[in-house]
């Protein structure tokens, strides 16, 4: 405990001698999504190596609680849930042996299963973490029923390492399923946008949905007899390498992801009939999570239009991928939103040192 400590207590001086100076920092934990968000020039000068913090403080299965420190990687965390018979259930991509759980709740990326369990928010019990002042918090709790004060802890899912250091992640886990397998079928894609939203509105135990050039893929999780049933009333034809196919669309290794030019990221209604966005596109969630690559480094007024596109579907477009320097990453809010964001970032950092840039431009 004491070499725990006293490492908190470097990066509590850290902090201070930054934020006295007004000398920028960028936090990094593993580095598995250094490409993820704005690029700001000069910031990585001044790093904060946080991915030495590791190891897991408390976990009781009987409890599906965990506890862990921020730098503790994301593949020995899944081992001892596994071990345990559960997981992360929002399923989280590793983008590579490093990822650290503090990377994971910093960028708030969820997997495959996000539609059918929830988003890394869904799972957050509580937070301890440094302020941009050096100051040791506490929110939320290690208990699923938690309802004292403000639900500050789940303010940390997805905002970049801008409002504050992690220390340590409480998260709900699930029970591993007894059964699962995977399935696809031949179609078009408006038929495919049209059977994921049917099987959405009826107890079926899918888990999670993928459409590619011209193949709808659906994965069954659950009781045997559950999926058992399902997959004699579904019908299609069964993938034997199911696991390993939907291993290659969380970490990003299917074919799809491996072409050149820009990956952008929309958020739209899931019964939103095909976008008609020049290059190929992934959807998941059901269609409401649809990968676009542009295919050739697009420019800014691209960047406008394929927003404007996701903003009159009642959605937003994130950059996620692409090459060179943008500072654009992420859909712009709506005024009043901003500055909810800038007043949050004021209370927690004060002097603008963490991460400034990394989600929006303007902080």
């Amino acid at each position: 405990m004491g070499q725990v400590q006293h490492l908190i207590d470097e990066f509590r001086d850290v902090l201070r001698t930054a934020a006295n100076g007004g000398a920028p920092l960028r936090i990094r934990g593993g580095g598995s999504k250094d490409f993820y968000g704005n690029r700001i020039p000069g910031v990585d000068a001044h790093m904060l190596e946080a991915g030495g913090h590791a190891g897991i403080v408390e976990y009781e299965p009987t409890e599906l609680v965990v506890t862990a420190r921020a730098g503790t990687r994301l593949a020995d965390l899944s081992v001892e849930l596994r071990a345990c018979g559960q997981m992360m259930a929002f399923e989280p991509p590793h983008f590579g042996p490093s990822a650290t759980l503090g990377g994971c709740v910093a960028t708030g990326l969820s997997g495959p299963r996000r539609a059918s369990a929830g988003a890394v928010r869904d799972f957050v019990l509580g937070v301890r973490m440094l302020d941009g002042r050096g100051n040791d918090l506490r929110f939320g709790g290690r208990v699923m029923k938690n309802v004292a004060g403000y639900d500050i802890s789940r303010l940390m899912v997805g905002s970049m390492g801008t409002l504050g250091l992690l220390l340590e992640v409480s998260l709900k886990v699930l029970p591993l399923p007894p059964a699962e397998t995977t399935l696809c079928w031949e179609m078009q894609e408006a038929e495919a946008i049209g059977r994921m939203n049917q099987w959405a509105g009826r107890p079926l135990p899918v888990s999670a949905t993928c459409f590619w050039d011209g193949v709808l893929t659906l994965r069954l999780s659950g009781a045997e007899s559950a999926v058992r049933a399902a997959r004699t009333k579904l019908g299609g034809d069964e993938i034997a390498a199911g696991a390993a196919f939907w291993e290659s669309i969380r970490e990003q290794k299917h074919a799809f992801f491996r072409g050149g030019g820009t990956l952008w990221r929309l958020s739209v209604k899931p019964t939103l009939p095909p976008l008609s966005l020049p290059g190929p596109q992934l959807l998941e969630w059901g269609g409401a999570l649809r990968w676009w690559r542009d295919g050739g480094g697009k420019t800014g007024s691209d960047a406008l239009g394929v927003r404007a596109i996701a903003a009159a579907a009642g959605g937003h477009a994130t950059r996620f991928r692409g090459t060179g320097a943008h500072a654009d990453a992420f859909h712009p809010l709506e005024p009043a939103m901003m500055d909810i964001h800038r007043r949050l970032k004021q209370r927690f950092d004060p002097a603008g040192i963490l991460n400034p840039g990394r989600l929006y431009p303007q902080f």
